[in-house]
């Protein structure tokens, strides 16, 4: 399989960010929050049907009731496994308690890390610095190594304390891991890459099999050369100030093929990773249903 052909546009939209980002510190909110997420049916050969996909709640007082929403709407689903693709918190400084939400999930739930949960690319100055070495990764089958990403904004101990509080309110995060599971009778293998833009990514090597693969990592542009079914990433916001529409034809959202893969990055559940509420591109929870 190719590597997912995103960067380029990626890199792109974080550059447009900042500038964004500077002018709605002066200018004011420029958009609206969505109080609800829109729910998206992505149809997969081969795939169970009632899995839930969410990302980048980026989870603060400020959008509590909009996530906790967003967990209701899962739950009147009646998923039968929910995955969360990283970007937990908001910022340092967070009350970790707040993550007792998940616990009100109504089924098994897996997760990976994002790059906010490592404090690393999370402002404007170590941003600029991802944005660069990742273009530098390795991504290729048997050669994936983004260690150079690891940097003095990689902070490991706060990962691992999220990492505990998500445990204690019933969520199985993935680090380098994977887990085979039972969905209706058919076999599910769900492999959880840890954040790319940390340094922490590690694809474990596997087996073939004939159960139905599933590879989340936070962040598209550091996707690799995974034997998959399905692959599900978020970061983007959708573009955040783009219409889905656009940010669909510039990959930032959407689905793509692989080489008989599908690749899904999520417009995400979360108002933003911006100290304002400014986001255009509407929150979203994706249904995965077979084909």
């Amino acid at each position: 399989m190719r590597v997912l052909q995103q960067l380029s546009p990626i890199s792109r939209f974080f550059s447009v960010t900042l500038v964004l980002s500077a002018l709605t510190a002066s200018l004011g909110a420029v958009a609206f929050e969505p109080r609800s997420c829109e729910i998206t049916s992505l149809a997969v050969e081969g795939a169970p049907d009632g899995i839930v996909f969410i990302a980048d709640p980026h989870l603060r007082e400020g959008n509590l009731s909009q996530a906790r929403t967003a967990v209701d709407q899962i739950n009147a689903m009646h998923p039968k496994l929910v995955l969360i693709g990283g970007d937990f918190v908001f910022g340092k400084g967070e009350d970790l308690a707040i993550h007792s939400l998940w616990s009100e999930i109504d089924a098994p739930v897996y997760a990976v890390l994002g790059n906010h949960d490592y404090h690393s690319g999370d402002h404007a100055s170590s941003l600029v610095g991802k944005i660069v070495s990742v273009r530098s990764a390795s991504l290729q089958a048997g050669q994936y190594d983004v260690t150079h990403l690891q940097d003095n904004t990689t902070d490991r101990a706060y990962a691992d304390e999220l990492e505990a509080v998500l445990e204690q309110n019933g969520v199985h995060v993935l680090r380098n891991e994977v887990v085979e599971l039972e969905i209706d009778g058919k076999p599910v293998r769900l492999v959880g890459v840890d954040d790319g833009w940390a340094g922490m990514a590690a694809p474990p090597a596997l087996e073939p099999t004939d159960a139905f693969t599933i590879y989340m990592i936070h962040e598209p542009e550091c996707i690799g050369e995974w034997d998959a079914d399905l692959i599900l990433a978020g970061h983007t916001h959708g573009g955040q100030f783009l219409p889905a529409g656009v940010a669909n034809r510039l990959g930032l959202s959407g689905e793509s093929q692989q080489n008989n893969t599908t690749v899904y990055v999520t417009r995400g559940i979360g108002t933003s990773s911006l100290p304002w509420e400014v986001r255009v591109a509407p929150p979203e929870i994706l249904r995965i249903v077979p084909a």
